[in-house]
Order: C-alpha cells, then sequence, then structure tokens
C-alpha cells in the first residue's frame, strides 16, 4: 500500500502534462508549479503581471484547501519570473496571500514559461503534526 495520494480540484487549473496538482505523502503536500491560468477556460487570465501573480496564488490557494490546508502552512515556495524586475510585484501580492511567518523562499529567473505565462509558483505545505 502507498504513502501517496494525488490531490486534484477543479478550483484550480487541470495538469497540461503527465503530473499531478499535487502529492499527498504523509503530512507533506508537494504542490506542482501553477501559472496564471483561469481553471474554467484554461487560458492567461491577462498580460498583466500583477494579475497573473494573483491567479498563480489564488490557484495555488485552492490546491491546498483541496488538500485539507491553507497558503499559511506552505513551508517552502519557489517562484520563477521571466522579469526579475517584477520582483517586487510579487512581494506585494505575496503580502496580500501569506502572513507571517513567511515560508522559506526562492525566485529565480527563467527565460520562458509554459503558454508564455510571466509567472509560476510551487510549494512544499506541511498540514497536522
Amino acid at each position: 500500500m502507498s504513502n501517496k495520494a494525488v490531490i486534484n480540484t477543479e478550483k484550480a487549473p487541470a495538469a497540461i502534462g503527465p503530473y499531478s496538482q499535487a502529492i499527498k505523502a504523509g503530512n507533506t503536500i508537494y504542490l506542482s508549479g501553477q501559472i496564471p491560468l483561469d481553471p474554467a477556460t484554461m487560458e492567461l487570465v491577462s498580460d498583466d503581471f500583477e494579475a497573473q501573480a494573483r491567479q498563480v496564488f489564488t490557484n495555488l490557494k485552492a490546491v491546498c484547501e483541496e488538500a485539507a490546508g491553507s497558503l499559511g502552512e506552505i513551508v517552502k515556495l519557489n517562484l520563477y519570473l521571466v522579469d526579475l524586475d517584477n520582483f517586487a510585484v510579487v512581494n506585494k501580492v505575496m503580502e496580500e496571500f501569506f502572513s507571517k511567518p513567511y515560508p522559506a523562499r526562492a525566485a529565480v529567473g527563467v527565460k520562458a514559461l509554459p503558454k508564455g505565462a510571466q509567472f509560476e509558483a510551487e510549494a512544499v505545505m506541511v498540514i497536522g503534526d
């Protein structure tokens, strides 16, 4: 018997490849990268970076909630930006979704992201004891 469970919600975009939205192993949930897709249309929400960042965190929140957790239980967050000049905007939007103590975090500049997105985030969440 596996200690691994798939987490899936229609409130976040469906996987666009051979992966799961999240995998639960024990009390740790590994959330796949989310890009700023509207779950209903599977299209980018906007060309505006701030709107994209908000949608990414909204999508992560939906997956966290499906796993019986919350953004506040994220312990590690990895951010991928096509343009690192948007770093201050990410910080501003993060403060709308997260409160102290903030998760550990990495921010990486990348050449491109799927579907022309400007931003992607993945996370690790720990729930329960």
